[in-house]
């Protein structure tokens, strides 16, 4: 069928496996212009909310009273791998709200990426709540925290200030009301939103398009720094990088993919059914090529610029480390008329 977007898993001459994706890509009036799978999936935003969860940052006057700048913005919305230059500056946004360590509320964990982890246990390197890909995000709230006299104990919680400032964002840039949403708490300690994709892309639509001052600040902040939304290697950032700030991506956990592309005005939400996240790459350069084959986006994506023909095909290796396989998308989409 036109609309079955997957990711295929090949050993050999076999497809050993399937990883099935739902995909919304919506304009900032809502309009669904593609689709793949179910676009009113409801599942859990995870680290792609990001950038909305940070809005009250900057439209609050809290990134201006520390002095954050475009660097900090950057962190804050970003899924980072831990290298050095990302827990620099988490260690400046806590220093300049004249913060300690202790306050983070998210929880260590190994880096996103494996060098960086594998040099940290060569090394000996203590891996504390600083180093999670997390803590940007968190150093914001704090700040937030901080800016309005808000106990920052909590601050992750539901019903604490700070999280109920950032649901009034989330339900603002989805549409969604808090009451016809799903609550969770995410890997990092904080609540996260379950919503339909195609309002998460929504929002990313309008994140593309926005004129307000705070989200401007922030689209601009990921544009410029592609290495801190995520690291080296990774598809955020060569995203970014090889489209010149045309595409901003943002990963979440358990499979989700979002994308704003400012000079269209889309957004694009997807999911992989089961969660595999090594597919979410692939799968959202599959979505992206096709609205490039189709004319709703001004980019040329076949073949994929060499930053990002990496991410096209994933190679599956053994224990020795020879290629076994690869990871890679196929289907199409659907696209209304």
């Amino acid at each position: 069928m036109s609309d079955q977007l997957r990711v295929e898993s090949i050993r050999g001459e076999l497809v050993e496996s399937v990883h099935r994706v739902s995909v919304a890509v919506v304009t900032e009036a809502g309009r669904l212009v593609a689709s793949a799978g179910e676009p009113d999936r409801v599942t859990f935003w995870r680290s792609a909310a990001k950038p909305f969860q940070a809005v009250p940052l900057v439209a609050d006057g809290a990134a201006d009273r520390f002095r954050f700048d475009s660097r900090e913005l950057a962190l804050a919305c970003a899924s980072h791998s831990s290298e050095p230059a990302h827990i620099q500056v988490a260690e400046s946004m806590l220093r300049k709200a004249g913060l300690g360590e202790q306050a983070l509320a998210c929880g260590p964990h190994p880096p996103l990426s494996s060098q960086v982890y594998e040099h940290a246990l060569r090394h000996g390197l203590a891996i504390t709540p600083k180093w999670s890909n997390c803590s940007g995000k968190h150093a914001g709230m704090l700040a937030l925290a901080l800016a309005h006299d808000w106990p920052t104990a909590g601050y992750e919680t539901a019903g604490h200030p700070v999280q109920r400032r950032i649901l009034a964002e989330i339900e603002r840039w989805t549409d969604v009301p808090a009451g016809q949403m799903r609550f969770g708490v995410d890997g990092c300690t904080v609540v996260c939103f379950g919503l339909p994709l195609r309002s998460m892309a929504l929002a990313y639509a309008r994140l593309a398009a926005s004129t307000e001052p705070a989200m401007v600040r922030l689209r601009n902040a990921m544009a410029a720094h592609p290495g801190l939304i995520a690291g080296t290697g990774r598809i955020c950032t060569d995203l970014n990088l090889a489209t010149g700030g045309a595409i901003l991506a943002k990963v979440g956990a358990d499979g989700i993919h979002c994308a704003a592309i400012p000079a269209a005005g889309l957004g694009v939400a997807l999911k992989v059914s089961d969660g595999d996240m090594r597919s979410s790459g692939p799968a959202l350069l599959a979505v992206l090529r096709q609205l490039a084959d189709h004319g709703r986006v001004a980019l040329d994506l076949s073949p994929a610029p060499p930053e990002l023909a990496r991410h096209v095909e994933l190679p599956t290796v053994n224990t020795r480390g020879v290629v076994t396989g690869t990871l890679r998308a196929t289907g199409a989409m659907r696209f209304t008329a």
